[in-house]
């Protein structure tokens, strides 16, 4: 059994899913062992499997990146420590996974609660502008009404003054 060290490095090799990525990779070429972690701004993939296998993955490995990735350099290098079986690294990778994607989902449901406040709070100033609108619209229509009423009064008093003027210069 052959197990190699592969160290991942570049402007954006974590959260983009290259642990999966690679983890994928490593159960279609038929490994025996992986694992992987996040380290600072890299990411290493530990590997074991027959020669041929681990060096089709390590030829892999350099030439594809998940689609979200920036990557400078893949260094691979031989490693003499253990390397935990795929099943385990899997079994502790999709739980270590589920909890990201719980906690994405509650900091997701808090902040949904919070803009349904928010929109609820807007709700309610929208109400009482609509009231304050349907108010002043009330008003305007009284207004009119009082002009309209002041209007045909003085109209009314001018044709009559009007009436007597012609009548006392003359003009009928």
């Amino acid at each position: 059994m052959v197990k190699k060290k592969i160290v991942v490095k570049g402007e954006k090799v974590q959260d983009v899913g290259y642990r999966l990525f690679l983890l994928e990779a490593a159960e279609s070429f038929g490994l025996k062992g992986s694992q992987a972690r996040n380290i600072e701004d890299y990411v290493e993939f530990l590997v074991e499997g027959t020669e041929d296998r681990v060096a089709e993955f390590v030829e892999y490995a350099k030439a594809n990146y998940p689609e979200h990735a920036v990557v400078r350099e893949v260094v691979v290098e031989s490693y003499g420590g253990s390397v935990m079986p795929i099943e385990v690294f899997h079994r502790g990778f999709d739980t270590s996974q589920l909890v990201k994607i719980v906690d994405v989902g509650v900091s997701m449901l808090e902040k949904q609660n919070k803009m349904l406040e928010k929109q609820d709070s807007m709700l309610e100033k929208q109400d009482l502008m609509l009231e304050k609108q349907e108010t002043l619209i009330g008003e305007v229509r009284n207004l009119r009404e009082d002009l309209k009423t002041y209007m045909d009064e003085r109209f009314r008093k001018l044709e009559t003054e009007v009436a007597r003027i012609k009548e006392k210069i003359g003009i009928v």
